[in-house]
């Protein structure tokens, strides 16, 4: 084998390089990885399906000398400097057209900047979202490519090969210019931020709220699970509910301390949100609830100073707990929505050409945020591939306004007995001021003429005004 001339390498061998890799070999093709640590190489191979042809190597010399021409190489390495290392490294020992593939969540500003230098090289460089997890990567992810079209083309049956499938297509796609990939994959984990908030405010509501245990809330999901809220997200959650604690045999779930972790990407999409204009408060405030989260020192001492205790909902169980379930099926709408309608703006204000329909269409299975709903939004954008938000179309229309009550009540209810739901109320307050012909935001105006001469426009005549407030 050591004369082989394989498909495509990987640099990175952890679980989503090593499971991206076996998942191509399934496929008949022909792998090699590296990675610094020697075992993940072992550990590689010994995981292959027999018959397969798989390899791990030991230097990135080794790998690269035993490639194919055009070159395919992708990179899982950890964001920021670790690419720009492991790129550095590569280039002595590349050629012309051949194509190096970042697979990381990389900010798509890096991602730009990555595309020129290599460029000049003569380099193709691609900026790749994958989205499925380790499970995903082995069986059938989300693969979110964008970047130079002709390199796209050398790997497209790579890709088209290994990615989910969903009625025979495969969900992968160009997804539009430079740094379009990581940015769709930016904003693809920005939606999960936001319905993975929203998620465990109904877990809130239901657990300590109306005092469902464990196995109740997981009856309670997998039911939802099984309708029209059918997801990864919900069909996860239901799973939590039921596992054990190895160290104290109660539930998992309520050994875990209320302290949630991120990498990142969720405040990259509420930053570049901020930039575009392109308001985005689920996200944002899912966001700022994990950022609260680690502040669990000053939570306990807060919770004592205001004699915080846990006051019951008073409302039927069954009638409440299809009140949470359209709240979190109206506030999931809301949250596509936002991220949907920043891609829009993104999409023209950074000239990246992302196809809406396609993004939509390759996120209906292998990614976090597959759901039974974007089988109605492809259906949107392929009615209307410019559509500009999704609240615009008819039917997702009729969808929130089924749903609009509910979560009135359920907000309500919340809010009277001190239950935070910040995403549910972000998602219901972006919604009834989006679809309000007149804001108060004429105040602002006059505001902002009053003490800084910011001018305003009026509703009677165009042109911009000023006016000496007071005199």
């Amino acid at each position: 084998m050591a004369n082989k001339l394989f498909d495509f390498g990987m640099i990175g061998l952890g679980v989503m390089g090593r499971n991206l890799l076996l998942n191509m070999a399934d496929h008949g093709f022909q792998v090699i990885g590296f990675d610094k640590d020697p075992k993940k190489g072992a550990l590689l191979e010994s995981s292959a399906t027999p018959g397969s042809i798989v390899k791990g190597v030991n230097t990135l010399a080794e790998m690269v000398k035993q490639l194919g021409t055009p070159r395919k190489i992708m990179m899982l390495v950890p964001a920021g400097k670790p690419v720009d290392d492991v790129i550095n490294d590569l280039l002595p020992l590349l050629d012309k057209n051949d194509i190096v593939i970042d697979g990381g969540n990389s900010h798509y500003t890096d991602t730009l900047r990555r595309v020129a230098f290599l460029q000049e090289k003569d380099i193709h460089f691609m900026g790749v979202g994958i989205s499925g997890g380790e499970h995903g990567a082995r069986m059938g992810p989300s693969i979110m490519p964008g970047g130079d079209p002709a390199a796209y083309q050398s790997v497209k049956p790579i890709f088209e090969a290994v990615a989910a499938k969903v009625n025979k297509s495969a969900c992968v796609a160009h997804l539009g210019k430079g740094a379009a990939g990581h940015y769709v994959k930016m904003v693809h984990n920005g939606i999960e931020y936001a319905i993975m908030q929203l998620i465990s405010e109904t877990y809130d509501l239901l657990h300590r709220g109306v005092g469902l245990n464990n196995d109740e809330l997981y009856k309670v999901y997998k039911t939802w699970n099984e309708g029209e809220l059918q997801s990864f997200l919900v069909e996860i959650t239901k799973d939590i509910f039921l596992q054990e604690d190895s160290k104290t045999g109660n539930r998992l779930v309520d050994m875990i301390l209320d302290k949630a972790g991120s990498k990142g990407t969720g405040k990259w999409t509420s930053q570049d949100a901020m930039d575009l204009g392109v308001p985005v408060p689920v996200i944002d405030m899912a966001v700022s609830m994990r950022d609260l989260s680690s502040y669990k020192e000053e939570r306990v001492k807060a919770a004592a100073l205001y004699k915080t205790t846990t006051v019951p909902i008073a409302v039927p169980r069954e009638v409440f707990i299809q009140q949470v379930h359209d709240a979190l099926y109206f506030s999931t709408i809301i949250s596509y929505a936002q991220g949907l309608a920043m891609l829009h703006k993104a999409s023209a204000e950074l000239d990246m050409q992302v196809p809406l329909p396609e993004v939509v269409r390759i996120w209906r299975g292998g990614c976090i945020i597959r759901s039974s709903l974007l089988e109605v939004f492809y259906g949107a954008y392929q009615a209307n591939a410019q559509l500009s938000n999704l609240l615009l179309d008819p039917a997702v229309a009729k969808m929130l306004q089924a749903k609009k009550q509910p979560i009135h009540h359920v907000i309500m209810h919340a809010t009277q007995t001190g239950y935070p739901v910040a995403g549910l109320m972000a998602a219901l307050s972006y919604f009834d001021a989006y679809r309000t012909e007149h804001l108060p935001t004429n105040l602002i105006q006059a505001q902002r003429d009053y003490f800084g001469a910011h001018t305003y426009q009026r509703i009677d005549e165009s042109g911009v005004f000023h006016t000496e407030w007071g005199s």
